[in-house]
């Protein structure tokens, strides 16, 4: 859901605490980079004690990222942005802290410079990370939440509240429709609904909202946006302007402004050229060096696999690659050798929906296949197949081979390679409907990016720890 900001809000709390992690980070990295390089002694730049320089820097470092806005309200617990803001402004910090240093020709150590900044970022986005977290949580049990005006009408209204509903991580709560059209004495999604007439603000007041929401729908053009911002102005309520655009991530919408309009523009996805070639090859070098790494944890457990359960220990099984190019992909063996014979009779008790076929307690699961499965160990054979090219560490679900029964928006997938773990495996796993999972897919296909692949590897080694959704 792409949702455009004209004017946003902080949690006064939440930003505090970021603030006091983030000053106590720095003083951290900077205070160790400075105990490793001089110890106990008390070195000066130019007549200024080094002890003095700290907490100048802190101060400069924080200014840095409050001007980079990355205390802003609007980009906590969702996204990539939040990260992208943090290693910016500590990268102008660095880079100015050392033009000023040079200016001046003050001799500053350059080992504290040099470790105290990236190590910093580093433990930031960290931090950030547990913050983030936390603020989900709260999120999804109710709180930190943004009271919200949704205004449109009834099919634009509907949409955007189950979207909200969906996606609690990103703070709102919808405690109101105004409705531009249609009968407004029932209610919407479970939600009150009202006429969206002239006095909005009335209207956004009396439902206790914080937020005004304005959908995309014909009864609603330009000129009723202006005037409902230059309504809410000096009022303490926000307004947030959700077009006609989804399932497009920021980084691809750019603003113009242009002949008195707002126009967005939306790049291309990327399928080919440079950005497809670095994808290869940080999946095969990845692939590479993650093998190495578990190989141990493969051997023991195809030894256990072998010990427990009489067959093959891998299981290939056609997938429908890039382009729809069959492949075979390799996994551990979870389940009993004749697991495929015993499938018929149980086509009853299917849990899941679409193309997909999950019993949470499947039979023919072994109990090592159980613990395989959980840990998502039964997975790592897939490395192979991103060694051999036909798969990515990050991307679509491996959809079967029977692609060309799939609908247009299904074989979108396609244009890019599968992937070992995605946004579906992040978002749920097998507790996902075919439509959650498809929908995850088709953003991540048309909105990849190397951050985006990094926060998806990242929040999987969370997910596998947990074993959600693994069965």
């Amino acid at each position: 859901m792409g949702v455009g900001e004209v004017s946003s809000g902080r949690p006064l709390g939440v930003t505090t605490l970021l603030v006091a992690l983030d000053a106590t980070v720095a003083i951290g990295t900077i205070t160790g980079a400075y105990a490793v390089r001089f110890g106990t002694s008390t070195p000066f730049v130019g007549d200024l004690d080094y002890r003095w320089v700290i907490p100048l820097v802190v101060v400069f470092w924080l200014a840095s990222l409050a001007l980079t806005e990355a205390y802003d309200g609007w980009i906590l617990g969702e996204g990539t942005e939040e990260y992208k803001r943090v290693l910016g402004a500590s990268f102008r910090a660095f880079a100015v802290t050392a033009i000023v240093a040079y200016t001046l020709k003050e001799d500053v150590a350059r080992g504290v410079v040099l470790c105290s900044f990236p190590v910093g970022a580093a433990l930031m986005c960290v931090e950030r990370s547990a913050v983030r977290r936390w603020i989900v949580q709260q999120r999804a049990s109710g709180a930190l939440l943004r009271p919200t005006l949704v205004v449109g009408s009834r099919s634009s209204a509907g949409d955007l509240v189950s979207r909200l509903r969906r996606a609690p991580q990103i703070g709102y709560q919808v405690v109101g429709v105004a409705l531009t059209s249609g009968d407004t004495s029932c209610t919407l999604e479970d939600v009150p609904t009202l006429p969206a007439g002239d006095d909005l603000l009335h209207a956004a007041r009396s439902v206790g909202a914080e937020v005004v929401t304005v959908t995309s729908c014909p009864e609603i053009g330009p000129e009723f946006v202006r005037d409902l911002a230059w309504r809410l102005e000096g009022t303490g309520l926000s307004l947030v302007v959700a077009p006609a655009v989804a399932e497009v991530a920021a980084p691809r919408v750019h603003v113009q402004s242009a002949a008195g309009l707002t126009l967005l523009h939306l790049e291309e996805p990327a399928f080919d050229g440079a950005r497809r070639v670095l994808k290869g090859t940080l999946d095969r070098v990845g692939a590479a060096v993650l093998l190495v790494v578990v190989a141990p944890l493969l051997l023991a457990s195809t030894l256990a696999m072998r010990v427990t359960s009489p067959g093959p220990v891998f299981f290939r099984q056609p997938r429908a690659g890039r382009d729809g190019e069959v492949f075979r992909v390799i996994k551990l063996r979870t389940m009993h050798a004749d697991a495929e014979t015993q499938l018929a009779d149980l086509l009853g008790d299917n849990e899941a929906d679409g193309m997909l076929f999950k019993i949470r307690d499947d039979p023919r699961i072994t109990a090592v296949g159980q613990w395989l499965r959980r840990l998502s160990i039964d997975e790592l054979p897939q490395l192979l197949n991103v060694i051999k090219g036909q798969m990515s560490l990050v991307g679509p679900r491996p959809l079967p081979v029977d692609a060309g029964s799939l609908a247009a928006l299904e074989r979108r997938r396609l244009l890019v390679k599968p992937g070992m773990t995605g946004l579906w495996q992040v978002s749920g796993r097998s507790d996902l409907s075919w439509v959650d999972s498809m929908r995850l897919d088709l953003y991540y296909v048309d909105n990849w990016s190397p951050s985006l692949d990094a926060s998806i590897l990242f929040r999987t080694i969370r997910a596998v720890l947990r074993g959600e959704g693994a069965y």
